[in-house]
């Protein structure tokens, strides 16, 4: 089976490692215009208090269970540490504020998750949240959580067409859009790719790309903000993923002294659990989560003819 993916940010990347190990002919279309989400994904691999629709909810769960399994295929497709590669560390993660009543609020939608996805959640004051968190100000408690990670999505995405290429794939890099007739894609370029499927992972590019079949999906870009800070000279590989009560901002740190101050987030916690999902589909494999969950994601729901 021959599988066209366009875009290769880490929805398409996953997307074609889990199909080219399954043994699918794999090619890969992707041309990195600046403004690609996962270039600017700060890293927040945790649960959501944000995602509250039927289907999407059980979606976060089931990614934030995936990605240790996810980091373990890696490695053994890569012949190493995939996880220190990509800077995937699970870190706990901080909800602050100084208001008890809202504190309380976020503990008890927490603990009606399960352990599975957030692990154990427990109060900490102050001092406490500046032991998972030192930049912290210090009057603010927090509600932890011990499953919580981050990941770096620029490697990340590096490394799972690493391992797509291990086995098989070709990436190509162009702009292309579906062809108007057939299962085939345009290339900029002038080329042309048949296949027997076309996975569209392009992200904010998805309606120029199922254009020309005169499909669409209501994607629009959406403004990104970030901030990389260097503190040179203090160890912050260990610091929690902690995120304001109130606020959509969030923070989180890796090994290189570096905290990143982030505004929204979801890809890199979905990416690589629903890029496996979309290889079964395509694959026509039976998927061991929920289907009526995962059908509430089926592109379909915009309109008919979406899928």
């Amino acid at each position: 089976m021959r599988v066209l993916v366009l875009g290769a940010g880490v929805a398409g990347a996953s997307v074609a490692w889990s199909l080219a190990r399954r043994g699918a002919e794999v090619v890969v279309v992707d041309r990195l215009h600046d403004g690609a989400a996962t270039l600017a994904g700060a890293g927040i691999v945790r649960a959501s208090l944000g995602i509250t629709e039927p289907g999407f909810v059980e979606a976060y769960a089931a990614a934030v269970r995936h990605y240790p399994r996810a980091m373990r295929d890696l490695a053994a497709d890569l012949g190493r540490d995939a996880a220190d590669e990509v800077g995937y560390r699970v870190v706990g993660g901080l909800w602050l504020s100084r208001d008890d009543a809202a504190l309380a609020g976020v503990e008890a939608r927490l603990r009606a998750f399960g352990p599975e996805q957030v692990g154990t959640v427990s109060r900490l004051d102050p001092a406490q949240a500046r032991e998972a968190f030192p930049a912290a100000a210090p009057d603010l408690a927090a509600v932890h959580v011990t499953r919580a990670a981050r990941v770096d999505g620029r490697r990340l995405r590096l490394a799972l067409l690493a391992a797509a290429r291990a086995h098989g794939a070709t990436v190509h890099d162009d702009d292309a859009r579906l062809s108007p007739d057939r299962t085939a894609a345009e290339l900029a370029s002038g080329d042309r790719l048949e296949a027997d499927h076309v996975v569209v992972a392009a992200g904010t590019w998805t309606p120029a790309v199922l254009a020309p079949r005169g499909l669409g999906v209501p994607i629009t870009p959406q403004r990104g903000q970030i901030s990389h800070l260097g503190l040179p000279g203090t160890d912050t590989s260990h610091w929690a993923v902690a995120t304001a009560i109130g606020s959509s901002h969030y923070l989180l740190a890796f090994d290189d002294s570096r905290v990143v101050t982030g505004y929204g987030a979801s890809g890199l916690t979905l990416g690589p659990y629903l890029g496996e999902r979309v290889a079964d589909d395509v694959l026509g494999l039976p998927s061991a989560d929920d289907a009526a969950g995962l059908a509430a994601l089926d592109p379909a729901r915009f309109g008919a003819g979406a899928r």
